[in-house]
């Protein structure tokens, strides 16, 4: 039995149960074409019952059961549940399960061809140092690309925003339309569309999770503060009690007072919390109803009176005479 039979256990011991000479030779023409495609086999048998896994954490988040990891690190808090859509829920844990199936299929495939090597006799030690320093001149070469799939990767577990949402990135603020792991593309109120890189975004405002707070700040000029604060209280608490309108307000709207002083009068706040979806077509429709409320009092007229009835301004800041 030569020395290379003697190193491979299976084969020493079909020798010394057989005591066949040719075995020593035909031994590894059969054996590593066999061990070959037991590799693979074993390794697709692998993929496919970790994708089964992956795939039924996705159903399972998609009816609304999200695991621990998956879950946003808002729903985690106490006291808060999955306010998630249903659609977003899906699309969500789509992604992520897609993600993660790449991830799984690299990681093992990359192991099988290994192993494949190694039955051919070459030394992994050098194949292992030389895709370390391969991947650390990658790592530097496209820092900026790992960079942005790394801060995609946690904006998608994290679930700071996804389509639909209407976000402020800073330099763009818009609706979000798509979202990858490198890039978001916002569409803004005038068309345009935004391709932004996550690894640039520092801050996220998220206008659309939640709750919307509205502050609606109306000038009333010098006309008097105590009639004008009631006639607006009036508006908006018949605005909030309407039945067709009562459910879009989470509190009823307040009407604070006096907000701001200036050379032109008197600005009075009011504040309101809706949800989110609704804050825009309420905030329209609050200031119409309060602008009519205005004008029907006559206070409207008495602050363009005012204004007319005020002297030019000199350009030192003086009045003229």
């Amino acid at each position: 039995m030569d020395d290379k039979c003697a190193q491979d256990g299976i084969c020493t011991w079909l020798y010394q149960q057989t005591n066949w000479g040719w075995l020593q030779d035909g031994y590894f023409l059969l054996a590593n074409p066999v061990r070959i495609i037991l590799i693979i086999v074993l390794a697709i048998i692998a993929r496919a019952m970790l994708n089964h896994a992956i795939n039924k954490v996705v159903d399972r988040t998609a009816e609304g059961k999200i695991p621990g990891f998956l879950r946003p690190l808002k729903a985690r808090m106490p006291g808060n549940g999955n306010g998630l859509f249903p659609e977003r829920r899906v699309q969500r844990a789509a992604a992520i399960g897609s993600l993660l199936k790449s991830f799984v299929t690299v990681i093992v495939f990359s192991i099988a061809f290994l192993m494949v090597l190694d039955l051919f006799g070459f030394n992994l030690a050098p194949v292992l140092t030389s895709l370390g320093i391969a991947g650390v001149a990658l790592g530097f070469g496209a820092q900026t690309l790992v960079k942005d799939l790394i801060a995609g990767l946690f904006m998608l577990l994290e679930d700071q925003y996804g389509v639909g949402d209407v976000i402020d990135t800073g330099e763009a603020v818009g609706v979000v339309e798509s979202v990858g792991l490198r890039t978001v593309t916002i569409r803004d109120a005038r068309g345009v569309l935004w391709y932004v890189r996550n690894g640039e975004i520092i801050r996220i405002g998220n206008k659309s999770q939640g709750w919307a707070q509205l502050l609606i700040d109306i000038p009333i000029g010098f006309a008097p503060v105590d009639e004008a604060t009631r006639v607006l209280r009036e508006a908006v608490d018949t605005y909030a009690n309407d039945p067709e309108h009562a459910a879009e307000f989470l509190e009823p709207p307040n009407v604070l007072g006096i907000e701001q002083l200036t050379v032109d009068g008197v600005m009075v706040r009011i504040t309101c919390k809706t949800s989110s979806d609704k804050q825009w077509d309420i905030q329209r429709e609050l200031r119409r109803r309060l602008m009519e409320a205005l004008e029907v009092s006559g206070i409207t007229a008495q602050i363009q009176a005012a204004r007319l009835a005020r002297p030019p301004v000199r350009q030192d800041g003086g009045a003229q005479p």
